[in-house]
């Protein structure tokens, strides 16, 4: 009998032979540490399951390429590379908290266990899946580990994870599974649930090396084709609790609903869905996200039993605990602190909270650990002074947060969600304490930043926290979103784009007043003022489906008695981009290139037979037909292609005067496009305008994964590029300038999400120390840029001191209702109101002059009356 070979307990892999690194240009001589993570800002708090504790000061959650460890303690963070580059889709711990998985994202992804604390690879688990692990669980003695892939094999395994083998292999469902969970009581029984399904697996552990199962699907009930299970648990063998979307719970047996049970009065469970459920110490907890957590009498929930044809059940919870109002509760995991259990819960609308679920009368109220934005970072900027950024995103908040000091500052709410933001300029404010925020009702917002510590004593108030914000000044310039929002480089004027498809221009002063608006063909996708090294200030304005627009700085006119603020004679250029990708490359050379070369090769040989022709002729032989040449085959051209639907503009940048660079996504991704503004500009009909670009940059694997956001550092001799799937790019740049060969080295790096982690904000630090990104994943990261010399002074972030007097002023009106007028539609209701007041005033004044003319006749009838009846007027006479 074959002996298998057994894995040493002592057995560890090498982390640094394991862990991902950065792609570098071979022979480029570019640093592979040209930027180390400095620090994680952000939480993906959008993940169904995305925390777990190690100890009772350790927290465990993904960001991006990153697992992160949080010590609660010390504040600190460690941090653990994918190996695969492609992600991380699944964490989860070991009972005795001794070793953590992480399933890992990619082609044919690793599932790797890692020893805790010492964060060494442990084992690796080979072949569970084929592109991503979306679940995992240990079972209760922490034998084996269960894992399910996504899409498009959705593979449940169960695995002897110590010797890394697998023990079963099936396929879990046809549609997304969600959670994979082993019993607690029964170790030989797991259940998954997700889309449409929950499928209970009871098995039986035949040996060590076996595992036989039956599989039962749940079936037979009218509504479970299309509901959504995020949690169930098993009670018994063929038993199972799960809770519904609408918040009810459903207790299943032998494959069947047997009852629904809600509370009394027929009150759901929660007032929504029941996002996970727990069986700690005999009672049964319900997480919802209506931010409620409830414990059942578990006895009482296993013998429910239908009273009637409703199939409901009524039943009262023995304990409740409100966490918050806003609170989306979404995933808790427990932790023993001296013998103490306290519970760590993941918060959907942002945050991490610490509870206690004693319900004693010495119970602590529930604490909030760390708040962060919900959902994708909308808009992120850099102070142009300091190691402080701004960021904004759809959950209605701006942060402020200090780079060096590696923590948020300060948080201002507001009724709308941000999507613009933009840190004014030092022209504009010398201690860089103004930020411009643009929202999604067309709200724009003037926001300063302060340290309290600054502001004069005022009775009654206390100086908390390390910053503050103060609303300065909020304006309605757009019927909808904002999406970019640009300083001039004087200072002088403020740019507002929307997807209302205008750009509005105030002129910065104390208090910023509207010079006026123009309309664009397209919803505004980026602005960009021209730098200073260009002679005239102009306006670049991309639009998201295709144009791009130029236009001189307006200037403000004296007060108007024309009823809107549309300026009608401003000079635009413009450019409607036509799709040349299709004819760029045949046989590596540009299409047009290849026909001239074919048409050449052909005159020559038809230049070739007539003098063969001719040389029969002098010979006086008789001309026969000239022998053919074996023809080498040549590939047909390719048919020119134009996508029957606009290409996306993604992000572009000036290069010089009336030139500029487009980074394009859909069909025309796939390379850097170099255009200019047509001197001789013809307007009748800009939407059947083709403009071509006169130059294109090929950019390496980008066809599929187009560049979102581009940005330089400050001395500009590094180009940084946020890529669709969450990489980060960085092109050492010759002579400050764009070519094709100076894009042909670079440096990539996955660091957000990639599925979901597009970078939507990219920026270097005012002296090009750091460099922050922002995803849609929820996360920020800080990255130290590697300097030529190395620099040990101590940095530190200095939070502007407030204006005087700013702590008398009275608070700045700001626009709450997201149905209120926009300056424009002001102005007209204003003119219009005008209009109808002149007219009732001419109203009014013509029954005045009639009711005088009035008052006269009758003065005169009672006139007529009094004379002597022969000298009366009569009534009928006429005059």
């Amino acid at each position: 009998e074959k002996v298998e070979k057994k894995i040493s307990e002592t057995f560890y892999y090498n982390y640094e032979d394991l862990c991902s690194r950065p792609f570098v240009t071979e022979d480029s001589g570019i640093p592979i540490n040209l930027l180390t993570l400095e620090h994680s800002f952000g939480y993906d708090c959008m993940r169904t399951v995305n925390l777990s504790m190690m100890d009772s000061q350790t927290l465990l959650y993904i960001a991006g390429n990153y697992v992160v460890l949080l010590d609660l303690k010390a504040k600190s963070q460690s941090y653990l590379r994918s190996s695969s580059n492609g992600g991380i889709g699944v964490i989860t711990a070991h009972p005795t908290k001794q070793y953590f998985a992480v399933g890992e994202k990619g082609r044919k992804p690793n599932l790797i266990i890692y020893e805790y604390p010492s964060l060494r690879p442990y084992r690796i688990l080979r072949g569970g899946t084929e592109e991503a692990y979306v679940s995992a669980d240990f079972n209760n003695s922490g034998t084996l580990l269960a894992s399910v892939g996504s899409s498009p094999d959705y593979m449940l395994t169960i695995w002897d994870w110590k010797q890394e083998k697998i023990v079963l292999r099936s396929k879990a469902f046809s549609q997304d599974v969600y959670k994979v969970t082993f019993s607690p009581d029964n170790e030989e029984q797991l259940t998954t649930s997700g889309t449409g399904h929950i499928k209970s697996i009871p098995g039986k552990i035949i040996s060590k090396a076996e595992w036989a199962l039956e599989i039962l699907y749940l079936k037979g009930t009218y509504f479970l084709y299309s509901v959504v299970v995020l949690t169930c648990y098993f009670l018994l063998v063929l038993k199972v609790i799960s809770g519904a979307e609408w918040g009810n719970l459903l207790l299943w047996e032998g494959g069947l609903i047997k009852v629904e049970l809600c509370r009394t009065g027929r009150k759901p469970c929660h007032s929504g869905p029941v996002s996970q459920l727990i069986l700690d110490e005999g009672e049964l907890v319900t997480v919802g996200k209506d931010g409620f957590i409830r414990v059942w009498d578990i006895e009482a929930v296993d013998a429910a039993d239908t009273v009637d044809e409703t199939g409901l059940l009524e039943i009262e919870p023995m304990n409740e605990l409100l966490v918050g109002k806003t609170v989306n509760l979404s995933f808790m995991v427990k932790i023993h602190d001296r013998g103490q259990p306290i519970w760590y819960a993941q918060d959907a609308n942002g945050a991490l909270w610490k509870l206690d679920l004693t319900f004693t009368n010495i119970t602590h109220d529930p604490e909030c650990l760390y708040t962060f934005h919900s959902g994708k970072i909308e808009a992120m900027s850099v102070s142009p002074v300091t190691y402080l950024m701004a960021t904004t995103a759809l959950d209605r908040s701006v942060r402020i947060y200090d780079f060096i000091s590696k923590s948020q500052l300060s948080e201002m709410k507001f009724k709308q969600g941000g999507t613009a933001l933009t840190w004014a300029p030092r022209v504009v404010n010398p201690k860089g304490g103004l930020i411009a925020v643009g929202f999604e009702d067309g709200v724009v917002r003037i926001i300063e930043v302060y340290d309290p510590k600054g502001l004069a004593i005022v009775a009654g108030r206390a100086n908390i926290g390390k910053a503050e914000m103060n609303l300065k000044q909020a304006f309605k310039p757009h019927t909808t979103a904002v999406t970019a929002l640009a300083y001039e480089r004087n200072g002088d004027v403020l740019a507002t784009g929307s997807k209302d498809k205008t750009v509005f221009f105030f002129a910065v002063e104390d208090k910023y007043e509207p010079i006026g608006f123009i309309c664009v063909p397209g919803p505004v996708q980026a602005l960009q003022w021209s730098p200073p090294s260009h002679e005239k200030s102009t306006l670049l304005i991309l639009c998201e489906n295709g144009f791009a627009l130029q236009v001189p700085t307006p200037h403000p006119e004296e007060e108007s008695t024309v009823s809107t603020y549309e300026i009608k004679n401003l000079p635009t250029q413009c450019f409607h981009f036509y799709s040349i990708k299709s004819r760029i490359k045949v046989n590596n050379c540009p299409l047009e290139e290849e026909i001239a070369r074919r048409e050449e090769k052909r005159k020559e040989k038809e230049k070739a037979k007539l003098e063969w022709i001719k040389q029969q002729q002098e010979m006086g032989t008789e001309v026969e037909e000239e022998p053919e040449e074996e023809s080498e085959e040549e590939e047909p051209l390719p048919p020119l292609y134009i996508p029957e639907e606009p290409s996306p503009i993604l992000c572009g940048f000036y290069s010089t005067p009336g030139k500029f660079w487009l980074s394009l996504g859909g069909y025309d991704s796939g390379f850097l496009y170099h255009c200019t503004f047509s001197p001789n500009e013809h307007q009748d009909d800009i939407e059947k305008r083709q403009d071509e670009p006169f130059e294109v940059i090929p950019m390496e694997e980008t066809d599929d994964n187009p560049i979102h956001q581009i940005s330089f550092c400050t001395s500009r001799l590094l180009m940084f590029c946020g890529m669709q799937n969450g990489a980060l790019r960085v092109y050492p740049l010759r002579d400050k300038d764009l070519s094709a060969n100076t894009l042909k080295e670079y440096w990539s790096f996955n660091v957000h999400d990639n599925d979901y982690g597009q970078i939507r904000g990219i920026s270097s630090s005012y002296d090009d120390r750091f460099l922050i990104t922002c995803g849609g994943d929820g996360n920020i990261f800080a990255f130290n840029i590697l300097s030529p010399e190395a620099v040990h002074k101590e940095l530190k972030a200095k939070i502007p001191s407030p204006r005087s007097g700013l702590e008398k002023e009275k608070a700045a009106e700001d626009i709450e209702d997201p149905n209120a007028y926009s300056i424009e539609k002001a102005r007209q209701r204003k003119e219009y109101e005008q209009i109808m007041k002149e007219a009732e005033d001419k109203k009014n004044k013509k029954r005045e002059e009639i009711s005088a003319l009035r008052q006269e006749f009758l003065s005169l009838l009672r006139k007529n009356q009094e004379l002597p009846k022969h000298m009366q007027l009569h009534r009928e006479v006429h005059m």
